[in-house]
């Protein structure tokens, strides 16, 4: 009977009965049923016992001392809020049963008394142990559904915290580089989109991971329509952390916009060529190549846009490296490489 308790779905009972050999008895009838039975004594050891945070406490009649009473009271008022612990008295048939449950109430609020009066069956005590024992498994579940929800608060909290702080960053850096009202909507608006469009491929793949090909899917599906594609994608799938995602898709979003008003995608017969591969020869590096094909003639601006100042300085944060940006007068090109580890958590089953 002595021990430190198991690990069990169920909880363990603490067994308080002084005299005879009841605390024998009922130990012996509860391990049978297999369950987790531990005595104690009415001193110190009470205290220990407490310490260990019994599920249940079967405490006879000759046990009820002002000692002990208040030890289980000072326990009892260390217990959570969700936590309720029954506690069964075992009486002596002429016991006082009323004036008894008074008292206990009175001392002992958080708990969740119940009396049996002696002899009892031993059937009659193991179904109210494993009764309660119950009760206490559903107390603990909603413990830590409670728990549950305060995380998810947490976390919400925190997620909403981060993406207004990304929104209030792109406001600033669109109103920086807009000249008219209209450019600013329009420019603002778009950015806004493509960090629509992570969130939502992290939302449907259910936590802080999310693939590759979805976020680029999501940020180019709307230039693929009605069966032309103008831009032209090819590379593995790759599982990317949400930030790495975030960064890929605004900074895709950036080069789309570019080849929009100057680039190939300004011209009917224009398109873009978006390829990455992750090399395992050369510690898993990743690669990612925008090419502009078929468009004007690219000609270097005499100054450097937001756009390419947020690719470049996201993209060489993300890999540690700057991207290559080429105004070649066949076609606008962006570059960029870097270890795969610094994007995909999966790299290193690479």
């Amino acid at each position: 009977m002595n021990g430190v308790p198991k690990d069990s779905e169920l909880d363990w009972v603490l067994v308080l009965a002084p005299f005879r050999k009841d605390a024998d008895y009922i130990a012996a009838f509860l391990q049978e049923q297999k369950i987790e039975v531990q005595g104690a004594k009415v001193d110190d050891d009470l205290v220990e016992h407490l310490a260990l945070s019994p599920g249940i406490i079967v405490i006879t009649h000759e046990a009820l001392n002002p000692q002990v009473v208040a030890s289980v009271a000072a326990h009892l008022a260390e217990q959570p809020d969700w936590s309720e612990v029954p506690i069964i008295v075992l009486l002596e048939r002429t016991a006082p049963v009323a004036r008894i449950r008074i008292q206990l109430q009175t001392s002992w609020p958080g708990s969740r008394l119940l009396f049996y009066t002696r002899p009892i069956a031993p059937l009659e005590l193991v179904n109210g142990i494993q009764s309660n024992l119950l009760v206490r498994l559903r107390q603990r579940q909603v413990r830590d559904s409670i728990e549950r929800e305060r995380e998810l608060r947490l976390e919400l909290n925190h997620r909403v915290k981060n993406i207004l702080a990304s929104v209030t960053s792109i406001f600033q850096m669109t109103r920086r580089g807009a000249t008219t009202v209209e450019d600013l909507a329009s420019d603002f608006t778009g950015r806004l989109q493509a960090l629509s469009n992570v969130h939502t491929a992290v939302f449907q793949a259910g936590g802080e991971e999310v693939s590759l090909s979805a976020i680029i899917d999501l940020t180019v599906s709307p230039y693929n329509s009605d069966g032309v594609s103008r831009i032209n994608v090819t590379g593995s799938d790759l599982v990317v952390s949400r930030d790495a995602g975030t960064t890929i898709a605004l900074c895709l979003h950036e080069l789309i916009t570019n080849a929009i008003k100057y680039g190939a995608l300004s011209h009917p017969d224009g398109h873009v060529e978006l390829a990455w591969t992750v090399a395992k020869s050369a510690g898993s590096n990743f690669t990612m190549n925008w090419t502009e094909v078929g468009g004007p003639q690219v000609r270097e601006p005499t100054r450097q846009g937001y756009g390419t100042r947020y690719v470049r300085s996201a993209l060489g944060s993300l890999f540690g490296t700057a991207p290559e940006i080429v105004f070649a007068p066949a076609g606008f090109r962006c570059n960029v490489s870097g270890p795969a580890a610094r994007i995909s958590p999966e790299s290193a089953d690479l």
